[in-house]
């Protein structure tokens, strides 16, 4: 999960362009070597996103263990970085922030990028961005002198991340950062003697501080890189589909082993910091529409539709409540989706053919507001919450066909009796942001 500070967010225009866009990237992006991301939410002060679990660790702490790797391990891990980057790239997208700390690995040993927060979106072949961003030993010479960069950069940094699970450092460092800058801007590379010809070859070609001679550079982009001799044992369809074997494969007890990272982060206690600050409904409204639920929180469970008996107002399935024309609740009744009844932190949540009532703790009549329920699936895995409305009387729920209208089309509907607006998602999503 990662979470941010609305209130830090703000203050600065480019921290709030990388922000909206690290969202809009992992929402869009869908490639078996990216991290997908499940959900995403806010509070008053703060946004959340919620990615799927990697629970192979860091690149950088299997790299701390072995010290090096072996080429043919280096060669497989770079071949799904460089498809990850291409696609990215095919996209638009600069990653800008290429380092064995944003690299996780799955639980079979494959391995996705993380960590969008310094992208840039929207970028055409000729046109390059002047933002100072990444860290510093895996920068570009084009970024740290501001003159402008594009795509190549990710190259450069594929350059760094080769040279440093072959030899254990990246291949320009020093004692201080204006040291290291120095060393990126004007240091000879310095392969040891062990590096293979193809990879020293590779380095060299991608760690070239002319753009414009640096592999990758051109318009074949990825491609000029796949056809290096470096990488003549991959087999580019295979590695896509993900069946080729990984070098290595953590030893893994379950789902949610955390074994392979870092005891100093897992020992410690997780903490949701406290947020005080209170923002104006314009500043609210910079960050309208950031919720989602990906849809393949719904691939697992086929559910029937429902529809609320008091005033007839229609209510979708799961998959289509979540998707871009179905309906949400915005003002009005909070509904359960599962195929089995659950109670989730108190709240009653029916299957199909249950009755539903609006509560505020394990059954029964209450009165008041609740701020919604849980959806989960049949895994138990929460897929997301609906809104809250006056919980004044109980309601029947029952799976249903679709309700006849005179419209083949489904339109927002007001509820008479509970002022239940049912519209898109979006719309669902401002209204819960903001309230």
């Amino acid at each position: 999960m990662k979470v941010l500070k609305k209130a830090t967010i703000v203050r600065n225009q480019k921290d709030t362009a990388h922000t909206k866009a690290e969202r809009n990237i992992l929402e869009a992006i869908r490639h078996p070597f990216i991290v997908d991301l499940m959900y995403a939410f806010q509070t008053g002060g703060k946004l959340y996103l919620i990615l799927e679990y990697l629970s192979g660790g860091e690149l950088f702490m299997h790299l701390e263990r072995e010290g090096i790797f072996m080429e043919e391990t280096t060669c497989f891990y770079l071949g799904e970085i460089t498809l990850a980057l291409e696609h990215l790239h095919s996209q638009g997208i600069i990653y800008r922030d290429l380092k064995p700390e944003n690299v996780l690995l799955n639980a079979e040993g494959h391995l996705k990028l993380t960590d969008f927060g310094l992208c840039k979106e929207k970028v055409q072949d000729d046109v390059v961005t002047h933002t100072f961003c990444g860290t510093i030993e895996y920068m570009a010479p084009e970024i740290l002198t501001r003159t402008g960069h594009g795509k190549a950069v990710d190259w450069w940094s594929l350059g760094a991340l080769l040279y440093d699970m072959l030899t254990g450092a990246p291949p320009f460092t020093a004692e201080n950062r204006k040291l290291t800058i120095e060393k990126i801007l004007r240091g000879k590379l310095n392969p040891p003697p062990y590096m293979t010809p193809d990879s020293r070859d590779l380095a060299r070609k991608l760690l070239r501080r002319q753009v414009s001679q640096r592999l990758g550079s051109g318009p074949e982009d990825a491609k000029a890189i796949k056809k290096h001799p470096f990488f003549k044992q991959i087999d580019w369809e295979l590695l896509l589909q993900r069946k080729l074997e990984p070098p290595f494969k953590p030893t893994l007890k379950g789902d949610d082993d955390v074994s392979q990272f870092d005891t100093k982060f897992t020992r410690q206690t997780p903490v949701d910091s406290p947020d005080d600050h209170v923002l104006s409904q314009s500043v609210n409204k910079i960050f309208e529409g950031f919720s989602y639920v990906a849809p393949t929180a719904f691939d697992e469970i086929e559910l029937p539709r429902y529809r609320m008996r008091r005033g007839g107002s229609y209510v979708a399935s799961p998959a289509e409540a979540f998707s871009n024309g179905g309906l949400f609740p915005e003002a009005g009744g909070s509904f359960g989706f599962s195929s089995d009844s659950h109670n989730v932190n108190g709240v009653n949540i029916p299957g199909s053919g249950s009755r539903m009532h609006h509560m505020g703790g394990g059954g029964g009549r209450s009165t008041g507001y609740r701020r919604g329920v849980n959806i989960i699936n049949s895994n138990r895995r929460i897929l997301g919450a609906l809104g809250g409305l006056p919980q004044q009387e109980e309601m029947d729920v029952e799976s249903d066909s679709r309700p006849t209208s005179s419209s083949s089309s489904i339109r927002p509907v007001v509820n008479q009796s509970s002022g239940a607006v049912f519209k898109n998602r979006s719309n669902f999503g401002n209204w819960r942001e903001n309230q």
